[in-house]
């Protein structure tokens, strides 16, 4: 490599500099101040681990984006985890053991071996939480409640938010018998909204008229509002399994839009993480985003793998993502220039302003640069026997 080049890092591979990292830090820490008031406790998976545990649950859908490489020690695959989810499923299912409902949140990085979107981060600092060995309305509008405020806490007052529900697509498949090749077929077109392609499939499979009819209807039932009574209409001649995602669906939108004047989309055809969720799925959008900055929903028995199958939902985020729009409130941005000097009252004083949150900088014998480019907007000057903060 060029010694030019050496400062480069690998694409979406990114470093963060000191007014975004004091920034980032402050709004961890009140993220997860307010989870601790929610009654979330904070866990702290480890960042490599056997690939078998976590390429688990959820984790089949991450295998191309998980780094894997081979333990020195034992030979064994292991992979650096690009989700902290199914770390925190296997701590709840195989540590913790409680029968009680388990609120776990977490904060740490996670690799990706490739970005999500253009020019996106491979490395996100991935924050969530996650609500076990509950089953019901009442738990994802919990966690959804809290997916909101977290936004919030970071300046995102109104995002629009995306309700979609697995099971209704689950549903109809089963109710078309539909193979698993076909089930696949259908979900990838689906998830293009490619109407003409899924009318033809559809066709082409020969199945109920009723049937071909909901299955089709899926990719345009989205919209406000009104799309779930549509969609009552819609998918009447729907089995109980569908009719109950869609009451569920209902009754979870109708308690997060009392607690919230947040805009709602539903989208029936939205599958994201079909293969592990299990209920409703949502997600978090702001104007000019493409990729969404928030996403989660229920996900149940995917502790089975690790010898307890309990209820779960969550949502996760990247920080680095949400810190662009936070700033902190009435902080103190400037510092205080301390003069070199052994005296025993201005190390004291120094060590009471530090005490009481400022920052204070030491000047260092024969240093370049005076306070101001330090950023400091006041000094420590010697007045008689005591020590004062003046402005500079």
């Amino acid at each position: 490599m060029n010694k030019t080049d050496r400062w480069l890092l690998p694409e979406g591979i990114e470093e963060v500099l000191p007014e975004k990292a004091k920034r980032l830090e402050a709004l961890r820490r009140r993220l997860l101040d307010m989870y601790t008031s929610w009654g979330y406790e904070l866990v702290m998976p480890p960042f490599i681990e056997y690939l078998e545990s976590l390429l688990t649950g959820t984790g089949h859908d991450l295998q191309l984006q998980t780094f894997k490489l081979t333990d020195q020690l034992t030979g064994r695959m292991m992979g650096v985890r690009a989700d902290m989810t199914p770390q925190v499923a296997r701590i709840d299912a195989h540590q913790l053991k409680r029968k009680t409902p388990t609120r776990l949140c977490y904060m740490g990085t996670v690799l990706h071996t490739r970005s999500d979107g253009f020019a996106g981060s491979r490395s996100p600092l991935q924050v969530g939480a996650e609500l076990y060995g509950h089953n019901g309305v009442e738990s994802d509008v919990e966690v959804l409640s809290l997916m909101i405020e977290t936004l919030q806490l970071a300046n995102i007052d109104k995002p629009y938010l995306d309700l979609g529900h697995v099971g209704i697509f689950r549903g109809l498949a089963q109710q078309a018998a539909l193979t698993d090749d076909q089930e696949a077929e259908l979900f990838d077109a689906l998830q293009r909204k490619a109407s003409v392609e899924i009318k033809q499939l559809v066709s082409s499979w020969k199945l109920d008229s009723k049937v071909s009819e909901m299955l089709i209807s899926l990719a345009s039932l989205n919209g406000g509002e009104e799309v779930l009574a549509k969609a009552e209409t819609t998918l009447s001649a729907a089995n109980d399994s569908v009719k109950a995602a869609l009451q569920n669906l209902k009754a979870i939108a109708k308690q997060v839009s009392s607690r919230f004047d947040v805009p709602v989309n539903f989208d029936l055809a939205e599958l994201r993480g079909y293969n592990y969720h299990t209920g409703v799925v949502f997600s978090a959008y702001i104007a000019g985003q493409g990729q969404a900055i928030a996403q989660g929903g229920r996900y149940d028995d995917i502790g089975e793998v690790f010898g307890r199958a309990r209820p779960a939902t969550g949502f996760s985020t990247d920080i680095k993502t949400l810190v662009e729009t936070f700033q902190q409130q009435n902080e103190n941005t400037g510092a205080i220039f301390a003069p070199t000097d052994d005296d025993a009252e201005l190390i004291k004083q120094i060590a009471e302003l530090r005490q009481q949150g400022e920052c204070v900088i030491c000047a260092l014998p024969g240093q370049q640069g005076d306070a101001k480019e330090m950023g400091c907007d006041r000094e420590l000057v010697k007045s008689g026997s005591a020590w004062q903060v003046k402005k500079l």
